[in-house]
């Protein structure tokens, strides 16, 4: 019988938990001849974020498979995520921001933020397939609640949203990776 692996890698901007993905990713790969699937959930919407994608391409490998999926991040792991393969996503918190956002939603400033259906749909269909992952998983997130509170109501709503995702992913993976300055620190998990 296979034995799922799920890595949750996380910590703050450019601490190098991308780079550590990966890594783990590609020794993954040489260690057991599994085909990786990088699942990017990026959105080039602007030239700096076209630009920091560009440099992503640049940095991994081309023999990997890139799926590039903004929003059904639950059918994308169900759909590619098998024993002869390794999936990497790389982020949830732009994926998050992708929810939040989808079909040019408003967010007051101040005031209650009603969180759309697709935002809860995907969620718990991203939860579920995680929970029944095929294949291995490496899934790397942002720690956005160290700072100070953030001013605005959609910007602590996302802070928020973005912890209580962490803690489910945390949950669900056999194993959890803090990065800092480049340095993995292992939470849970061997």
């Amino acid at each position: 019988m296979h034995t799922v692996n799920r890595t949750f890698i996380f910590g703050g901007a450019r601490s190098g938990k991308s780079a550590y993905a990966e890594h783990l990713a590609e020794r993954l790969a040489k260690e057991s001849g599994k085909e990786v699937i990088y699942l990017a959930t990026a959105q080039a919407g602007d030239a700096e974020m076209q630009s920091r994608i560009a440099h992503h391409r640049r940095q991994r490998p081309s023999h990997w498979r890139t799926v590039e999926e903004t929003l059904a991040l639950g059918p994308a792991i169900e759909r590619w995520s098998t024993p002869q393969r390794v999936i990497l996503i790389d982020c949830l918190t732009l994926w998050l921001s992708n929810l939040l956002f989808a079909g040019d939603v408003q967010h007051p400033e101040i005031g209650e933020i009603v969180l759309p259906p697709l935002f809860h749909e995907q969620r718990a269909h991203f939860l579920q397939a995680l929970e029944a992952a095929a294949g291995d998983l490496i899934i790397v997130s942002n720690e956005v609640g160290m700072g100070i509170v953030p001013y605005g109501a959609i910007s602590r709503c996302f802070t928020d949203e973005a912890g209580r995702l962490n803690q489910a992913v945390a949950a669900a993976c056999e194993r959890a990776v803090w990065v800092a300055a480049g340095l993995p620190l292992i939470l849970k998990g061997a």
